[in-house]
């Protein structure tokens, strides 16, 4: 394959990459995917829950043949003090059993099905290629133009476009390199870890009071995260648990984000294994996981910083797609969705290119004119601001849920005093112990939110 000139070349096999490169091969362009993994999804890691919706606009009806795990029929929060689990929120939705809005997904089942419709439509997977770096070259006008990628396996490859999907380890690599982005601070991007524990489909249903095959999400914050801006999460599988989390790579260290800091970070206030281990052996948590099994341990960086942290979407002869693009949500854990939407605009910028035979960045801004006319962009603007209010406001996870804790206990405890007297005792507990301070950070959060 090698000198071989194609319409597209995707790097990276997850997500945002094969959405792209469906969308494209379905129109007939040559498309190329080169995922660094021995199969797609051998290398990549998410929490674990896909969205129906996104995945039904790339592949119709197909979203049905999906290995997916379990629909999420149930969303619980809960907030956590070293003491107590506050389940603040919860939603049990049987309207998705017969309409799903969400599936717990194992990324090593999905992936490689999610690639072979790609191949279906014609366009190349090839695996255990690692793109080393993007070509680029001066044009006739002295612009620079990417037009390819070197790689260790398949030598230089060439092709009108490249669209960058490879999270933001190797893809945020590339465009640094090539002089297209700038380094991402310590405090725009999470390490998150996860563990895949077996146990028993019954065993699973009973302790979290499920109907066989069906799921259930719980997520925590406050102590589960020793109070830091991040959250640990609990999805079902069919016959496992994935059990994670994660928080801000500046809670373990103040350097600049590299890959290598991935599943290494120690010398900080805590590694993310020990993240893990104390989230797993809280009193809540520990009897939902007794008796499971881990079967598998990964861990990831990923994205945290907003809107304003994304890198430019476009240039000359390329495009940048979901994590590599820093697309998430953190307020609602959402990333498959953003990036399998981000693949399939860009996917359709490239058909509009190569219909015109041009793909200079006056053509390819078109896909950040879709993006920002998209929710992708309404509600990374809308939670811009989450994390940087959590990480400059730790009372929000740390004083005052332990605040609400103390506060619950003495509502519910039955010791002879009137409830007049414990009414007085929690109102004077909040304005001292909360006070302005703690009506401030909470008209904060509500603007934050707005």
């Amino acid at each position: 394959m090698q000198d071989e000139k194609f319409d597209a070349i995707v790097v990276g096999a997850g997500p945002a990459g094969i959405s792209a490169a469906i969308t494209m091969a379905r129109a007939g362009l040559q498309v190329v995917v080169l995922e660094k993994g021995e199969k797609p999804g051998a290398k990549n890691v998410m929490g674990g829950i896909l969205y129906r919706h996104n995945l039904e606009e790339v592949v119709g009806e197909a979203w049905q043949e999906a290995p997916v795990e379990r629909p999420m029929i149930e969303e619980q929060r809960w907030f956590m003090t070293k003491t107590a689990a506050l389940r603040l929120l919860g939603h049990k939705n049987f309207r998705h059993r017969e309409h799903p809005n969400s599936f717990s997904v194992l990324r090593a089942r999905f992936d490689p099905w999610y690639a072979s419709k790609a191949e279906e439509l014609g366009a190349f997977v090839i695996n255990e290629t690692v793109v080393e770096s993007l070509i680029v070259r001066d044009g006739p006008a002295g612009e620079r133009k990417v037009v390819g990628v070197t790689t260790g396996r398949e030598g230089d490859l060439f092709a009108d476009v490249v669209i960058v999907c490879e999270g933001i380890g190797l893809g945020m690599r590339l465009l640094e390199r090539a002089g297209l982005k700038r380094p991402i601070r310590a405090n725009q991007a999470a390490i998150a870890v996860k563990e895949v524990m077996s146990l028993d489909p019954g065993t699973i249903e009973e302790r979290f009071n499920c109907e066989p095959g069906e799921g259930c999400a719980v997520e925590c914050f406050g102590d589960s995260t020793f109070g830091k801006a991040g959250f640990m999460f609990i999805y079902t599988n069919k016959d496992t648990l994935s059990v994670g989390g994660g928080v801000l790579v500046s809670d373990y260290s103040g350097g600049v984000v590299t890959a290598r800091d991935v599943g290494r970070v120690d010398h900080g206030l805590i590694s993310p294994n020990e993240l893990l281990e104390h989230f797993k052996n809280h009193a809540a948590i520990k009897p939902l996981l007794k008796g499971a099994e881990t079967v598998e341990y990964l861990a990831k960086m990923i994205p945290e910083a907003g809107y304003r942290a994304m890198p430019k979407l476009y240039g000359n002869g390329y495009l940048v797609c979901g994590d590599a693009a820093m697309m998430a949500n953190p307020v609602h854990r959402e990333g498959s969705n953003l990036a399998m939407a981000s693949g399939r605009m860009a996917g359709e910028t490239v058909i509009q290119a190569k219909e015109l035979g041009d793909f200079s960045e006056q053509t390819l801004v078109r896909y950040k004119g879709r993006i920002d006319n998209s929710w992708i962009a309404k509600d990374m603007k809308k939670y811009d601001g989450a994390v940087p209010l959590l990480e400059e406001n730790p009372n929000m996870l740390g004083k005052y849920p332990e605040l609400l804790d103390r506060a619950l206990d003495e509502f519910f405890r039955v010791d002879g005093v009137s409830k007049w007297e414990k009414q007085n005792k929690i109102l004077g507990m909040f304005a001292k112990e909360g006070g302005r301070r703690m009506l401030w950070d909470t008209v904060k959060a509500a603007w934050t939110m707005k």
